[in-house]
């Protein structure tokens, strides 16, 4: 990619960001790219769709997510280790206002790297958790990453209650442990 094509790629991306954060991710594209210091015919040749731009600034985000849990993997407790990122990926999810919906909207194969590298990272702490008999068997971590896309999604649409995530997620986390 030439330099100058790099660099509006970045400010696209980083502004993007900031706009997801404090307008959510309904937000005009067209003031993403004046922000940014583009054209809005700029900001499609980069990202053909608000869709390809979200995954974008989302995969970026999801390297902390996925550290956390290479981090947790070998945890003494891994029903514990899984619960944990479960609310790391909640309280990222929150951050943007309306990432949960585009996450929960599986059948029209939108976000598909954001929830790939979600499912991979879940997955290994998923199964350690299934494999030490502290987590019921069948459950998938696509399931699990609903359940806490969906509980995000509550929570913001009753934000005079700053429990609600909390509450949830604790309900349906003693749900699907063993015993």
């Amino acid at each position: 990619m030439r330099a100058d094509a790099q660099r509006n790629y970045d400010r696209l991306l980083e502004e993007a960001k900031q706009a997801f954060i404090v307008h959510g991710t309904d937000v005009a594209l067209e003031d993403i790219a004046r922000h940014a210091g583009v054209g809005i015919g700029t900001l499609y040749r980069h990202f053909p769709d608000r869709y390809s731009l979200m995954n974008a600034v989302f995969i970026r985000e999801l390297d902390a997510l996925t550290e956390r849990a290479e981090t947790l993997i070998d945890a003494d407790e891994p029903a514990d280790a899984l619960f944990v990122w479960l609310r790391s990926v909640g309280a990222h999810s929150a951050m943007y206002r309306g990432l949960s919906s585009a996450i929960l909207a599986q059948s029209d194969g939108r976000m598909l790297q954001c929830k790939a590298r979600l499912r991979e990272s879940g997955g290994a702490l998923l199964a350690r958790a299934q494999e030490a008999g502290a987590v019921r068997e069948g459950i998938e971590i696509a399931d699990l990453l609903k359940l806490t896309s969906a509980i995000v999604l509550c929570a913001e649409k009753n934000p005079e209650d700053r429990k609600t995530f909390d509450r949830l997620m604790s309900l349906a986390v003693n749900g699907i442990l063993v015993g």
